[in-house]
């Protein structure tokens, strides 16, 4: 059965663990180093790192001495897929970071924080991924701004950039696990093995 750690400091955490148990996968969450690594190296088979507030993530990655080990595990290889404040943790560069806020710096792009303005401008749209037709919520969600050579566009919304990968890293600005869309997950647990 595959192993998913669902980051599990802030955010939508439940709602990815629910998604995952019920694609089949043993979803776990991950809130400290050790549930991630151990002597016997990387206990998970992918990371899911969900939406919430990216600053705040940032901030307890530090904390909880898990932005290291899980930047490594990723660097080496391990699959991830973030939605909208994951996406911000798993990019190159931020525009407009909170103070001090940095990123796992493993997704090639280049993003802008917060751009579609305050929460009261949320909204659930169809999302044209790669995948198929995507239902998704868009929360103070980031647009992509940039695509760094190597990576490559996966989800776009009237023609705004709003999903890419690099490599077994996949962003995307939305946020499909809140209107119970699975086609992003189970897209990304077949691209596992």
């Amino acid at each position: 059965m595959t192993r998913v750690g669902v980051l599990g400091l802030q955010g939508g955490v439940r709602e990815h663990l629910q998604m995952l148990r019920g694609l089949g996968a043993e979803a776990v969450p991950v809130r400290t180093p050790e549930d991630l690594t151990g002597p016997d190296g990387v206990r998970v088979d992918a990371m899911v790192l969900p939406g919430g507030e990216s600053s705040v993530i940032d901030r307890l990655l530090h904390l909880t001495g898990l932005f290291a080990p899980l930047q490594q595990a990723l660097l080496a290889g391990l699959p991830a897929l973030g939605t909208c404040a994951g996406l911000i943790e798993l990019s190159k560069e931020v525009r407009n970071p909170a103070p001090g806020q940095q990123s796992l710096g493993v997704l090639g792009v280049e993003v802008d924080r917060n751009a579609f303005g305050p929460q009261i401008a949320s909204r659930v749209a169809t999302i044209d991924t790669e995948w198929g037709p995507v239902r998704g919520a868009l929360i103070r969600a980031p647009q992509i701004m940039r695509v760094y050579p190597g990576s490559e566009p996966v989800a776009r919304d009237a023609g705004v950039l709003l999903g890419a990968r690099t490599g077994r890293v996949i962003g995307i600005s939305f946020h499909p696990e809140l209107t119970g869309d699975d086609t992003v997950h189970r897209a990304f647990l077949s691209s596992i093995f």
